[in-house]
């Protein structure tokens, strides 16, 4: 079992560097967010819920640009003679409402005091209020606008992109001046799933070769059309051309949730789990090449009181076939907490069943 969380899970090193708004980060720190609702009323305009046209190049840059932010963020830390240190960060985000609601992650967020919004026309906002969800990596900022220029998102952008499909990642990169840094590439996977430093998996990412560098955390990957397939997360330290975006599949419901709510409402299942193909299946000798393999057990959690274990395989959620991790997630999902589920399940060579009462999914 010591293996197995290192082999099917990418980890990644994340940790923010003050004043440099790195998209790279390393311990959690407690949240200034509100955690209430920006608009409950809020009948978002941003969705589209088909692929739009392909653009030129300097069309989709005309259309996109205006809605690229840059964050800066600041607070206050204390040195061991309890003197006051100021420290900045830095990181981009996309507007997704003409009143002037930014979409960004929550780690660019995350500790901030005060958070400054710079419009790509120049013009500067002191944030009004921000909400963050930890879990998915994703932030609300609050601006006081009026008819500001806004991104459209893509629905369901996993189902909707191509693997080698031509995509560019926008964002602030380095905190550079002059404008939001540009860059190139395709598609390289759909659905990866990522496990970051302090246990948080995120799932449904687009992974991406466009540049992603510190400072682009919180920018959109956009596709030829310009719109918006994911929010640029994170990147593998050390290696080349790996980098990860939140697809809007994550994104649109959760963003959805922040503003109307000011946190997600998500049932939880307490379980850290991965796909299990031909190759898993042969590793770890298990009856079956489908499912999602459970990794991890958080006790206590729903999956626990139920009776799972380590190296099940759930194939079955409730009546609902789960052939893939993502497949989970999704059925899981779509309950509300205080449901109670049947799981299908196999140990070993036995198939088995138990039920669990979800619960709301725990804030950190």
């Amino acid at each position: 079992m010591g293996r197995l969380k290192y082999i099917f899970i990418v980890f990644l090193l994340i940790g923010l560097l003050a004043s440099s708004g790195c998209a790279l980060f390393e311990e959690r720190v407690p949240s200034h967010a509100s955690g209430e609702p920006i608009n409950p009323q809020w009948h978002p305009l941003y969705v589209d819920e088909g692929v739009g046209d392909t653009l030129l190049e300097s069309e989709l840059v005309e259309k996109v640009a205006p809605a690229i932010v840059s964050i800066f963020t600041g607070k206050v830390t204390y040195d061991i003679f309890l003197r006051p240190i100021p420290e900045t960060g830095a990181g981009s985000g996309v507007l997704v409402d003409p009143k002037g609601y930014v979409v960004t992650n929550s780690h660019v967020v995350e500790g901030a005091e005060s958070v400054e919004v710079i419009l790509s026309d120049g013009r500067r906002f002191e944030a009004v209020n921000w909400v963050a969800d930890s879990l998915t990596d994703l932030a609300v900022v609050q601006i006081e606008g009026e008819d500001l220029p806004f991104a459209h998102f893509l629905s369901n952008s996993v189902e909707r992109l191509e693997e080698l499909e031509e995509v560019i990642a926008v964002g602030n990169a380095l905190a550079l001046p002059g404008g939001p840094t540009w860059t190139k590439g395709v598609v390289s996977y759909l659905g990866r799933s990522i496990k970051m430093p302090n246990g948080v998996v995120l799932y449904d990412l687009i992974q991406t070769d466009a540049a992603i560098n510190p400072g682009n955390s919180g920018g959109p990957l956009v596709n030829m059309a310009g719109q918006v397939v994911g929010i640029n997360t994170a990147i593998i330290a050390g290696a080349e051309n790996i980098g990860f975006a939140i697809s809007t599949d994550t994104a649109i419901p959760v963003v959805n949730d922040l503003v109307k709510e000011g946190l997600v409402s998500s049932a939880w299942l307490g379980v850290l789990i991965t796909t299990v193909t031909p190759g898993i299946k042969s590793q770890y000798d298990l009856a079956i090449d489908y499912g999602a393999l459970i990794i991890e057990l958080v006790s206590p959690s729903p999956a626990a009181d139920a009776g799972l274990k380590p190296l099940d395989v759930i194939v079955k959620f409730d009546d609902e076939e789960t052939n893939t991790a993502r497949e989970l997630v999704a059925a899981i999902r779509s309950h509300e907490p205080g449901d109670k589920v049947k799981i299908t399940f196999w140990r070993g060579e036995e198939e088995m069943n138990t039920e669990a009462t979800l619960i709301q999914r725990p804030s950190s």
